[in-house]
């Protein structure tokens, strides 16, 4: 019997200053086909974070939640493909979200629960849980070994 131990990190972050900074800790991280899952309520810090993330790729274009695009890419060190996935309501037939899990890019996805089914195997998982105006509890889960590394490299 193979017992499989599931990680979980905890981080509270008390600004949205706070919650860009954690996300450009990952950015300094990243690798190829690197796959961030967010999941959490309506002005969370999904789309901060993401924010976090092109700022340190070195985008400067506006990063603005894909709601009806469904995926924005941008070029940076690495390109980043940003999706929000809610209003696909978990259909995402000729889509061709996978195809991005493997084009070399850092792929962050708003709503990801809702794509559960064709998500890879190895990724980063963050919940994000409004405490106040301010502070957010976010809640990472690594799958996979390159995925803890990383964990473990920032927290």
């Amino acid at each position: 019997m193979r017992m499989v131990i599931e990680m979980e990190y905890k981080v509270t972050t008390h600004s949205v200053y706070e919650t860009i900074e954690l996300a450009q800790n990952f950015e300094s991280e990243k690798f190829p086909n690197m796959i961030i899952c967010l999941d959490g309520e309506l002005g969370s810090g999904k789309t901060i974070f993401t924010k976090g993330i092109a700022n340190a790729l070195g985008i400067t274009e506006s990063i603005t939640s894909p709601t009806f695009t469904i995926i924005k890419e941008y070029d940076g060190e690495l390109p980043l493909y940003h999706m929000d996935v809610y209003r696909l309501n978990g259909n995402v037939e000729g889509t061709g979200i996978e195809e991005y899990f493997t084009k070399g890019g850092v792929v962050v996805i708003e709503w990801a629960d809702m794509i559960k089914d064709i998500l890879p195997d190895e990724r980063l998982e963050i919940k994000f849980r409004v405490i106040d105006e301010n502070k957010r509890l976010l809640i990472l889960k690594p799958y996979g070994k390159q995925y803890e590394d990383l964990c473990e490299a920032v927290l």
